[in-house]
Formats: C-alpha cells, structure tokens, sequence
C-alpha cells in the first residue's frame, strides 16, 4: 500500500472508533463524570476536610491528579479491550489481517481510537473536579506527554487482552482483578511517605504509581518519586506493549479461526 492509501486506511479505523464510543456515549463517557463526582463530594467534602493536608496541598487537591490518571487507564484500556474483541468476535478483525492493511496500521487505528477516548474522558473529569476544587498547572508539557502516554501504554494493554479474550467475560477479568487493585494501591489517595520503607518499596513495583505521581509532578509540582524515572518506567512498558502487540498481530495467534 502507498502512504496515502496506509493513512486512508488509519484514518477509517480512527473515524470507527470515535463514532463507536460516541454513539453510545452513556455507557462510555457518562459514566466516568457521575462516578469521578461521587470520588470529588466524598474524598473532597467528607473525608477530605478531616484529613486535612498531604503533600504540601488540601487532600481534594493532591487527590484530583490521581481520579484524573484513573478515568484516563480505565477508559483507554476498556475502549480498545471491547472494539477489538468485538472485532474477533464477528470476525471483522480477519478481514483486516488478510487485507493488505499494513498491521502497525491495524493497531495504531485501534490504539488512537482508545486514546481518543481516554482524552475525552480526561477533558470531562477535569472540567468537572473544577467545580470542587482549583488544579495549579505546574507544568502543562509534562501533564500532555504522561496523559498521551498513559492512555498509549493502557491501550495497548487493552488491545492484548482482547488478543487473548476467549469470550466477553474474559475482557472484564484483567480490569476487575488486576487493573482495579493496581489503580487503588498507586498513590491515588495516599502519598507514599505515609507507608514503612519496606511497603514504599513494594509499591514501586506498581507501574501504576510512576503514571499518577508523574502526572501529580505536572499538576502540583510534587511526586513520590523521581519523576524522571517515572518517565523513563512508562516508556519501557509502552515500547514493551507495542512490539509484543505487534508480533501477535504478525503471528495472527489467537485471532485466525
């Protein structure tokens, strides 16, 4: 294929991503504004006003960078995980492996279409975490590179587990037994100073702790780790996900009935 015709190619698969999430947009970015409100009025009015500060900042500010990251990981990996095992599953996503479709194109189409979703969605949530409290953009660069890149690494997480879905139950495990208890244990509500040395350290074995205090360190200018590191931890895991992505598209495991 010609570049113009890979890109007409991409930019199809991109359009039926977005049409597909925002068809449906009260099952896909409703959901994220009531459940983030709910976070908000009881972490920020309730519990937050008895906690006090953490981190230098009022608990409703340190808190906010963090419901931020967790609608962001939710909604780029559930957005890929679904379309692409509905692809499998109606058997759509053989049409595209036997055409001459490069496959970076195939996955790129479904990786912007969740990262597309998870924008959106961080749009949504921050708009509306206004209303409870002020965000002082530390750094606008470093809070635009961990969002692309976060939403980038989960979608690509996303679309692994669809590879290997066998059924739509199978898409649902991942986020509930893995992806939810990595998200509550990554320094969404607490600051790491607060655990003994030895459980800190156990903690930063959770990549989910580099993506929400590198984006903490872009909006309120601390982290509980160093924030270079943390970069440097998410694009390992992204590049990681891209060719293993890559290569089960090349080898058509699990996706060629």
């Amino acid at each position: 294929m010609s570049l113009r015709e890979q890109y007409i190619a991409l930019m199809t698969l991109l359009r039926k991503e977005i049409r597909r999430f925002l068809r449906i947009w009260p099952q896909t970015l409703l959901p994220s504004a009531i459940t983030m409100s709910l976070y908000f009025v009881i972490f920020g009015s309730l519990i937050g006003s008895r906690i006090g500060e953490m981190g230098g900042f009022r608990y409703m500010e340190f808190v906010v960078p963090g419901l931020i990251m967790m609608a962001i990981v939710t909604n780029s990996y559930s957005n890929v995980v679904s379309s692409f095992f509905g692809s499998k599953f109606n058997h759509s996503v053989e049409e595209l492996l036997v055409s001459p479709t490069p496959n970076y194109v195939i996955l790129l189409g479904f990786l912007l279409g969740g990262i597309a979703r998870g924008l959106l969605v961080a749009i949504i949530v921050t708009a509306v975490s206004l209303f409870f409290t002020r965000l002082p953009i530390y750094n606008i660069g470093i809070v635009m590179l961990v969002v692309l890149f976060t939403s980038t690494l989960f979608a690509l997480a996303g679309f692994i587990n669809g590879v290997y879905a066998n059924n739509f139950d199978d898409i649902s495990i991942i986020p509930t037994f893995v992806l939810t208890p990595l998200t509550y244990l990554g320094g969404v509500f607490y600051s790491l100073d607060l655990l003994p040395e030895f459980w800190a350290n156990v903690s930063k074995l959770n990549p989910l702790v580099y993506v929400v205090n590198a984006f903490r360190y872009g909006v309120l200018g601390v982290s509980d780790v160093n924030v270079t590191f943390a970069f440097a931890m998410i694009a390992v895991f992204t590049v990681l996900l891209f060719f293993y992505s890559m290569h089960l598209l090349s080898s058509g495991k699990r996706l060629r009935q």
